[in-house]
Formats: C-alpha cells, structure tokens, sequence
C-alpha cells in the first residue's frame, strides 16, 4: 500500500485525541477494541517493532509506519531455515526485522514471498540475503520491474530472478509445509497469500487490512471480495493474519475479515449509488457516506482513490 503525505497538524490532532480518549478507558476495555489504532487499542508505540508467536515455528511480525498502524510480515521456522513471507517499508526497518528473527534461531533465511509488490512490503529488500528462493506472481515481478527501471539513484528496486508458474506453490520447511496461493486479484493484482495446513493459518498480506479502509489505488473491487470470500471458504483456516492492522486471535481474525469484505463492498455499492445520481467524480468523493467504515485509518485519503478506481472498474477500463 502506498500512502499520500499526511498533514502533520491533522495527524497531531488525530493522535491526541485518540490517545486522550483511550486514556479515558479501562485497559480491559481498551484492549477489546476494534481498530488499527495503536492509541485506541491501548498498545503503546514503544511495544513495536513486535513478534507475536503463532505457534511454535510461527511468528507473525508487527511494525509501525507512518501514518501509525501496523505492517505486518510472517515468520516461518523450518528445519533448515526461515521463509518470510513480506518485508517491511524500508531497508532499516527490514534490518530490524532480521535482527529480530536472529535473536530466536540462527538459521539462515531461505525463502521469500512477496504478498504484495508495494513499497511498504518491498522497500527493505535490498537488505534480505542473498541465494533465497524467491516467490512471486508475474503481476508483481512485472511491477518489481517498472519500479527498479524508475527508481532514483541509491533507491534500488530488488527484482526477483523469476515468477511463480500456475496459482500455487508448495514448499516443504521440514517443520512444516507452506502453500503459496494466488486466490484472485485484490489490493495489487498480484496478491499472494501463505496458507499453513497444519498450523491453520492464513497470511493474507494486503489483500486484508483489518480495520483500514479498502486502498484502491491498484486494486481491483469486485474481484477483491471475491478473493476474500475464497479465503474465507479455503479448508484448514481458522486464523487470518493481516497485512496491517492488528494480529487477532482466530475467532476475531475471521470476524474482521469478513468486516473487512463487506467493508468492501459497501464502498463499491456507495460509489455506484453517487453515480447513479449523475454525479461526477470529484462531487462523488465529497458527498460519499461511507458509514462506520469513514471512521478507518486512511478513510480521508483513501475513499477519493476509492471512488476513482470503483468508477474506472465500473466502466470496464481496469485491465
């Protein structure tokens, strides 16, 4: 996901008065509720960057960016080395995110998955190792590619070798095996997601943001739900791991999903009903009552975008 420059004065203004009502609360309460902020939720800025074990070989990652939710990755420990599924949004905290993975195993890191190809999942990969395996969709290599052709001096764009072939790929950790899947265009076209059987374990990378608002600036809506609803339907899933946003326990991590689709489509009915109205586009972005999903992080910046890309889907100029 990439994020338009937000104004220091609102952003200020927002954080002070979230950390101020979240002071108002319990901490019992504040810890249950539903929100992608850190203020709200009642988790201090200082507890990030953050592991959040799993199970026994799996960690999901948790990191704070600008302008203040989480990125998440997934750490996965096999038997003779680690698979990360998504790095972080630039190379320092991408080397953060290594250190910590070194503190609990001294395996060396052997695999890759880029779930998705935006600079805040991609920026930090200059720093991975090298010799990986990598895993990507032709959507996302292609990307990769444009990126590193327009990248400024000292801005590298690292390009994975080659792409994945068909819409999943399996690989055997030793403690456990992995399933990359492509379940449909969502957030970039390219979107991947890490299926653990065993574990029961669902890594959605971007194509879930639990509690932001739907960011369309490369997506693709309807078939965005879909995927989601894909997800939701996939056998041996009880836990769905975020791109950012909050980690939650299994039963809510479902329960946010499926807030999160119809958070989607929402969006998608309340832009074809501005159109219906013969409104243009600009007027359509004013006017939009986007209901409880308006009160998401990114609602302010991200619903103009989302009401560009559902029209251009509507008129069947996506590609």
């Amino acid at each position: 996901m990439t994020f338009p420059r937000v104004r220091v004065r609102t952003l200020a203004t927002a954080l002070l008065i979230a950390t101020t009502a979240a002071a108002l609360l319990p901490s019992a309460a504040r810890a249950q509720v539903r929100t992608a902020d850190p203020a709200v939720r009642g988790v201090p800025l200082t507890a990030f960057p953050r592991l959040v074990k799993l199970t026994k070989h799996v960690y999901g990652y948790e990191e704070i960016r600008q302008p203040g939710f989480t990125t998440v990755s997934l750490i996965v420990l096999g038997k003779d080395g680690v698979l990360i599924a998504d790095a972080q949004g630039s190379a320092a905290a991408t080397q953060t995110m290594l250190d910590r993975i070194r503190a609990i195993t001294p395996l060396p890191i052997k695999w890759h998955v880029v779930g998705s190809d935006h600079g805040d999942h991609t920026a930090g990969n200059n720093v991975l190792p090298g010799g990986l395996t990598w895993v990507v969709h032709p959507t996302s290599l292609a990307q990769l590619k444009r990126d590193s052709a327009a990248a400024t001096a000292g801005r590298a764009v690292i390009v994975p070798p080659t792409a994945m072939t068909g819409t999943e790929q399996t690989i055997d950790l030793g403690t456990t095996q992995v399933v990359v899947r492509f379940m449909g265009r969502a957030h970039t076209g390219g979107d991947l997601m890490v299926h653990l059987p065993k574990e029961q374990i669902l890594f959605m990378s971007e194509a879930y943001l639990n509690r932001v608002f739907p960011a369309m600036r490369s997506a693709y809506p309807t078939e965005w739900a879909r995927a989601i609803d894909a997800a939701l339907a996939l056998p041996r899933v009880k836990r769905y791991v975020p791109g950012h946003g909050f980690i939650e326990k299994a039963k809510r991590s479902r329960e946010e999903l499926v807030t999160f689709r119809d958070a989607i489509t929402s969006v998608i009915a309340e832009v074809k009903r501005l159109r219906a109205l013969g409104l243009s586009q600009d007027d359509a972005a004013k006017r939009a009552n986007w209901g409880d999903v308006g009160t998401w992080f990114l609602a302010d910046q991200q619903g103009p975008i989302a009401v560009r890309r559902v029209w251009a889907e509507l008129d069947g100029t996506l590609k």
